[in-house]
């Protein structure tokens, strides 16, 4: 390791961030700047709409030059779209230094901290609040309520764009249902209950890439969401709960009382995410907890061997007794696609508006992507787990997070290093939960 390099590297992250805080010393408060005082935009705007994306993501930069060379067009001749690139794991730095330099192209990716309130960008107004700029545009409802809930969840205001978005729940084989004689579990001791049938039917219950560790947490998770409430890891950030409470440490002992209970079949811990989607589109497994990016694999005849019209999707059932509700999915809108108040000007503002009423039917035409934009005019050809998904996602009113989302990237680190110990008994609940809690206290 080059510790010079890494130090240089560390010192210049480290100087841009002073030179944030003094650049906008002078603005008052904090959080998302408004489009203007007085409604409209307030910026100036630049000579072209430039757009920071990252590397690993091309669809979005493609989907969005199709929209200049389109639908948007008028907008693209009275200001060029220009996209600029940047490495994911290079957006915290790259934008730190844009900031610093007074540089912020017109719309960019950042990190999920910097955009929150409290962060370097959300703190110091350089972020654009895109409730008020809709609002003033009258496009407000061009953003699902779905992706809105879920965008104000994470950043705490409206601060991102949701291009991509996705939703999760359980996957399920509905001939394997019809099989063994099982409705959608509606509750968890349904669900329980209906892994203990499939089980004795030779199926495995429930395909979990376990290797990967986010599947088991976020089965953990979703138990306390509907135990809980919506509201509950937010509870947990601002210090008002802890995961050592008993409503929160029941969902540790859930998901060791499934796993023990064989729900996840043999060999789990070890199965990478390949393993696992194999087992449900080839009929060994009956259910896969996963989000709405399986699709690429359901919609792969290569892959899919049960048939797109044999399979369903449903949210995590309720539990007994919980605050929380089925009709609340976990869900996340992808990185945060940021835009800036000073460049925010007339121009911008009707590059805004053609994207959020058009990218949502341009992206599902073109590449089958799922946003949490209103989809306006005719899809053709959309398969048929897409087109459900989609239906879904446009009737859903609120939205839940993962377990780890609010988490510092140490304790989430801690959170799915140790599930594995947690479902092979070798940690008991108690000892889960009082680590991870131990690990955010020391973290805030």
């Amino acid at each position: 390791m080059n510790t010079r390099s890494t130090y240089r590297r560390i010192f210049t992250v480290g100087l841009a961030l002073t030179a944030v805080a003094a650049l906008t010393a002078c603005a008052g408060g904090s959080g998302a700047s408004p489009s203007a005082s007085g409604g409209g935009p307030a910026g100036t705007d630049p000579s072209s709409f430039t757009v920071l994306t990252a590397n690993e993501n091309p669809t979005l930069e493609a989907e969005l030059t199709a929209l200049a060379d389109g639908a948007c067009k008028a907008q693209n001749d009275a200001l060029p779209l220009e996209h600029q690139k940047v490495a994911q794991a290079d957006v915290v730095q790259k934008v730190t230094l844009l900031a610093s330099q007074d540089a912020l192209p017109a719309h960019f990716i950042a990190g999920t901290a910097m955009v929150r309130p409290n962060g370097d960008l959300g703190s110091n107004n350089l972020v654009l609040d895109y409730g008020s700029a809709l609002d003033d545009l009258g496009l407000s409802d061009e953003i699902l309520p779905a992706a809105a809930s879920t965008i104000n969840s994470v950043y705490g205001q409206m601060v991102s764009l949701p291009y991509q978005y996705n939703i999760e729940g359980i996957w399920f084989n509905k001939e394997i249902f019809d099989k063994v004689g099982i409705d959608e579990p509606k509750t968890f001791d349904e669900l329980l209950a209906a892994n203990k049938k499939l089980a004795a039917a030779g199926y495995t219950p429930m395909a979990v890439a376990g290797a990967q560790a986010f599947p088991l947490t976020r089965i953990l998770g979703m138990y306390i969401f509907r135990n809980v409430g919506p509201d509950a890891m937010t509870a947990i950030r601002d210090g008002k709960a802890k995961l050592t409470d008993p409503e929160y440490l029941a969902g540790a002992q859930a998901l060791q009382q499934m796993a023990q209970a064989g729900d996840f079949g043999e060999g789990f811990v070890s199965m990478d995410a390949a393993a696992a989607n194999n087992a449900f589109l080839t009929g060994k497994a009956a259910m896969k907890y996963d989000g709405s990016w399986l699709l690429a694999n359901i919609n792969d005849s290569a892959q899919n061997q049960i048939g797109s019209d044999n399979i369903g999707l449903m949210p995590f059932p309720a539990v007994d007794g919980g605050a929380g509700d089925i009709s609340q999915w976990a869900a996340n809108a992808g990185t945060a696609m940021a835009m800036s108040p000073k460049t925010y000007g007339p121009k911008v503002a009707d590059w805004l508006g053609c994207i959020v009423q058009n990218y949502g039917a341009q992206a599902l035409n073109d590449a089958g992507v799922i946003s949490g934009f209103k989809v306006n005019g005719e899809v053709k050809d959309l398969p048929a787990p897409t087109k459900m998904v989609q239906d879904k996602v446009a009737e859903i009113q609120q939205t839940v997070l993962w377990f780890e989302a609010l988490m510092d990237g140490k304790s989430t680190s801690l959170a799915q290093s140790n599930v594995s110990l947690l479902v092979t008994g070798q940690m008991t609940p108690e000892d889960y939960m009082s680590q991870l809690q131990a690990s955010l206290d020391a973290n805030k």
